[in-house]
């Protein structure tokens, strides 16, 4: 059984959706008669076990993972709470402060909110049986990546000049203004100021191009893709998905791969060092990792970080920030990104 929070922030009990499993029979068998990966993923252990997972990946992410490991697990209850970066890590202080973090693992948007939990020793230090699947960039000793989500341009499908780099973005000169996501509330966004800010190509005077142009600054990615079909922005950036899905859906918008590269963040997870249920966090954990799990993110439109997974669409090239120095000065960022564009 899944368990699903809605969105909040305080420690006073909330109305929780109970969402069954899709199926609650037999777990399924590969083709050849061993088991899948979900099926060996917590081993012969019968006794029932709670999984705490707090989350800030996309809703049906969790639910095509989560879903397919319950079915394979049946003995392992998994407890969401799903909400964006922001308010998941009010959440998580607020249970700091009350006495300990309720959650066995954290599977977030990107690794720069992970890094200050893996600073503090709060995740486990453990190496999953197949972390070498995931290319040395986008893992470290206590976290591992998921899916990237790579950041590029929105933009109306009727512009005189479409912008093709991040530069044309940045000293736009168009009718309506460009949107930018708030890295305060979105974790990909976070992720792009990291790369912007410290990359010698670019720096703070990136976004003071930004504002000097009259840029408008929303919550999330998909509000850029929205602003942009509706006509109140002329372009953005924003997520490959979102912009892909508008564009398929038949939106007056178009996603280009802007140069040098769309910015890639990987979308991290990692165990907590207090995890009450360690052997079922860890088997999720590997799970995520495996390509049969890194085959249903890539059904739900993110680019999976396994490269043995399938992935249908074209991409780029990509960039990435410097994440040792981001984890090293990521107060500084926000703080300087705030004085240039405001809350």
């Amino acid at each position: 059984m899944t368990r699903v929070h809605p969105r909040h922030v305080g420690l006073a009990p909330a109305i929780a959706l109970v969402v069954l499993a899709a199926a609650c029979g037999a777990p399924d068998e590969a083709a050849d008669g061993e088991p899948t990966p979900a099926e060996t993923a917590t081993g012969e252990a019968e006794q029932e076990t709670t999984l705490r997972l707090y989350t800030s990946v996309t809703q049906d992410t969790v639910d095509a993972v989560t879903e397919r490991f319950q079915q394979a697990n049946p003995n392992v209850t998994l407890d969401v709470f799903r909400a964006p970066t922001g308010e998941l890590n009010a959440r998580v202080n607020a249970e700091r402060r009350e006495g300990e973090i309720q959650a066995d693992v954290f599977w977030l948007t990107d690794p720069l909110s992970m890094q200050p939990f893996a600073e503090q020793g709060l995740l486990r230090e453990w190496t999953p049986a197949n972390a070498e699947a995931i290319p040395e960039a986008f893992r470290t000793d206590t976290f591992w990546g998921t899916r990237l989500l790579n950041l590029v341009i929105v933009a109306r499908d009727d512009l005189e000049a479409t912008p093709t780099s991040w530069d044309e973005l940045a000293g736009h000169d168009f009718q309506q203004p460009v949107a930018l996501p708030d890295p305060g509330f979105a974790g990909s966004a976070f992720g792009a100021l990291g790369f912007f800010a410290l990359d010698d190509r670019y720096g703070f005077e990136f976004y003071e191009t930004m504002a000097d142009s009259g840029v408008t600054q929303v919550q999330a990615p998909g509000e850029v893709v929205s602003g942009v079909a509706e006509g109140r922005f002329s372009a953005g950036m924003t997520l490959d998905r979102m912009a892909r899905e508008a564009e398929e859906a038949g939106s007056p918008v178009q996603m280009v791969w802007p140069e040098p590269g769309a910015v890639a963040v990987y979308s991290p997870i990692g165990v907590l060092a207090t995890a009450d249920a360690v052997e079922p966090a860890e088997a999720f954990t590997e799970f995520v990792l495996s390509v049969e799990a890194q085959n249903l993110i890539a059904e739900t439109g993110w680019q999976p970080a396994n490269p043995e997974a399938d992935w249908p669409h074209p991409t780029g090239d990509t960039v990435s920030p410097d994440w040792s120095e981001g984890f090293a000065r990521q107060e500084g960022l926000l703080e300087k990104y705030r004085a240039i564009i405001g809350e």
